[in-house]
């Protein structure tokens, strides 16, 4: 498969709420860095972590690819992402952010290797 239909995949599963889909394109070995900081590293934990998101029904994303590179074994995508949720009080609230997501190549499949949540200024 090429670098720019999994990464497709990747987004397609995360947006479907496909939690099994999603650990699919997941390196045992991936970090994601969220939006305040917090670090959450290994397969299983980041599967945690999604199986909770992707169980809440209210949030939508709007996903803008800004740039996409392969060199040799190794894939990286940055995205504008314009997110719309609703608080614990039940108040919307929308975050913009960048998403860079770093892939490496394993045998014939692409897998998430770093999840980088990077406030825009």
């Amino acid at each position: 498969m090429d670098f720019n239909t999994a990464v497709d995949r990747h987004l397609a599963a995360v947006t479907g709420r496909d939690l099994d889909g999603y650990l699919a394109t997941v390196h045992d070995d991936v970090t994601l860095v969220m939006l305040n900081g917090r670090v959450i590293e290994g397969r299983a934990a980041i599967g945690e972590f999604h199986r909770d998101w992707f169980a809440d029904p209210d949030w939508s994303w709007r996903l803008t690819r800004l740039s996409s590179v392969e060199t040799g074994g190794t894939g990286v995508v940055v995205l504008a992402v314009d997110y719309d949720d609703l608080d614990q009080h039940g108040k919307p609230y929308s975050m913009h952010y960048l998403l860079g997501l770093t892939f490496t190549r394993h045998g014939e499949a692409w897998l998430l290797v770093h999840d980088q949540n990077t406030p825009k200024p």
